[in-house]
């Protein structure tokens, strides 16, 4: 069996570095020289595997299972999941149940500006998120938000700041995932602790939204609003996150939210109707809104939010403790070495489960294409659009997982954690910078936890401090940096006239990014001292 050496260099600080240089190769591919993110995998993961050869002495055939195991994992545990809720995004986009629900969604949002942006970025930004992620709901939700009179790059930063919570559970749930595939951590422990860390930084966002579009003004006789806008998501997503798991508890989170703030515009709201800026709405522009909004019909409503149910049913129905299909194993392989930090056995693995999550989003979307019954020109529609917008995806799946597979089994993942763990407990301040920093690089959640959830994973043992609280950090500081992650940006900006110029709009959520690591600083602390 391989054993692992800590510092092949004979100096711990050239080690460290020598480690860092695949995370190098990556920033240097994606950021500087702005290469696809699957070609700079590929080629970070084949200069891993050479460094993982040559200077940490990994034997050639056990290091190649490893990265095909690793791959195997990337493929059915994450792509798996995100081809198929992509897929049924689209089909309902391609039959028109999207279009449904945005028209309903406009027709509630009244013309105030802070219940639209409740609404539209912080609710159903949420939705976008669990089902597709990548980047999807600012496209989708930053338009939306435009036409509403939000100048573009202020529409932008909204939808981005608001997409922030929902990140570590988007797109259903492949984050986690790939936690645990990393980490040999319990899933369900892995949902959980994530979900109470996000508990508490969702109960930011709505006000920031909320004195971005109005101001002062805004806050002052719109609080109500940011109270139950939070309340009402964490409500709907802690419970699920940890009793069911990481596939829904973004969508269930934003269903409740969007019922409670509907609920509450019932029988209160704001004094005055403010528009973008601070400024009332006059009465002339109520009136003439109210003439002449169309909103959909009952059957049509229930129509367009049936997939989401169809989804929730059978997804808590397949996934959740009561059921044994996601522990069905059909193949089981793995290669071990010995760890250079806990002298104990680790391994990479495959385990061929045929009912995972991404089984049940796929019988999901059975379902889904039962009831709404597409001709079969939509359907061929629908798998090219889904193939085409995912190939990309998908290849950076099979090549991080690779890399990471390959980092943590020569030991590299471990001389690296030895390093950072010099640091002492000032580590848990690091942990979800480093989450950020990777997700910087990558434009993934699931990427960054594939790439350093096993790193802070082993810093956590060697400080002594509780298995699950670095690896949720990671996670977590992942989705706050994605308001300033490139990759992430491209896609976002894809629907606005900032196309091309992610630059500028990276630069404009800064601060806000910055602000709300504070608060996830805070927050880590104060779990890590829940933990003590």
């Amino acid at each position: 069996m391989f054993n692992q050496v800590l510092d092949p260099l004979g100096n711990m600080a050239a080690t460290a570095a020598v480690a860092l240089v695949p995370l190098a190769v990556l920033l240097l591919l994606l950021v500087w020289l702005r290469r696809t993110a699957w070609l700079a995998a590929m080629i970070g993961s084949v200069v891993t595997f050479l460094l993982a050869w040559l200077v940490w002495g990994m034997p050639l055939d056990s290091g190649a299972r490893s990265y095909f195991y690793g791959s195997l994992n990337g493929a059915w545990a994450v792509d798996w999941i995100t081809f198929w809720g992509l897929m049924l995004f689209n089909t309902l986009v391609i039959t028109g149940r999207f279009e449904r629900l945005r028209a309903w969604l406009v027709s509630q949002g009244t013309l105030d500006v802070r219940i639209q942006t409740l609404l539209f970025a912080w609710a159903f930004g949420a939705l976008l998120e669990g089902l597709v992620g990548f980047g999807y709901p600012w496209a989708v939700v930053a338009p939306l938000l435009i036409s509403l009179r939000i100048p573009d790059i202020d529409a932008i930063r909204v939808a981005a700041i608001a997409n922030n919570a929902p990140v570590s559970y988007g797109a259903l749930g492949a984050p986690i995932i790939a936690l645990a595939a990393v980490t040999g951590l319990p899933l369900l422990d892995l949902s959980a602790s994530v979900g109470y860390v996000v508990a508490v930084l969702a109960l930011l966002p709505p006000w920031i939204l909320i004195y971005l579009v109005s101001g002062r003004a805004g806050l002052r006789d719109g609080w109500p609003l940011a109270i139950v806008g939070s309340l009402a998501y964490v409500a709907g997503q802690l419970p699920v996150a940890v009793y069911l798991g990481p596939y829904l508890p973004d969508v269930t989170g934003s269903i409740v939210c969007f019922i409670a703030l509907l609920a509450l515009i019932k029988v209160w709201r704001p004094k005055t109707v403010l528009g973008y800026g601070g400024v009332p709405v006059s009465q002339a522009d109520i009136a003439a809104a109210a003439n002449r909004a169309a909103a959909p019909s009952a059957g049509e409503v229930f129509g367009a939010w049936l997939p989401f149910l169809v989804l929730i049913v059978v997804v808590v129905a397949w996934t959740g403790p009561w059921s044994s299909l996601p522990k069905i194993s059909w193949l089981s392989m793995k290669v071990e070495a010995i760890s250079s930090v806990t002298q104990k056995p680790i391994s990479s693995a495959f385990d061929f489960k045929p009912y995972v999550g991404g089984t049940a989003i796929f019988a999901s979307w059975l379902v889904v294409i039962a009831l709404l019954r597409p001709s079969f020109r939509q359907l061929r529609e629908i798998f090219a659009k889904t193939a085409f917008q995912i190939w990309g995806a998908a290849l950076v799946g099979v090549f991080v997982f690779g890399l990471a597979y390959v980092y943590n089994y020569s030991g590299m993942a471990a001389s690296l954690a030895s390093a950072l763990s010099h640091m002492g407990l000032w580590f848990i301040v690091f942990a979800p910078i480093l989450g950020m920093i990777g997700v910087a690089l990558s434009g993934s959640n699931t990427s960054t936890n594939a790439m350093f959830g096993a790193v802070q994973m082993l810093v956590g043992k060697l400080l002594g401090l509780p298995p699950l609280l670095l690896p949720t950090l990671n996670s977590v500081g992942a989705e706050v940096g994605k308001p300033i992650a490139p990759q992430t940006c491209s896609v976002g900006v894809a629907t606005t006239k900032f196309v091309r110029n992610e630059g500028e709009v990276i630069r404009h959520n800064f601060a806000w990014t910055l602000a709300i690591l504070a608060w996830l600083l805070i927050i880590g602390v104060g779990r890590y001292l829940m933990f003590s």
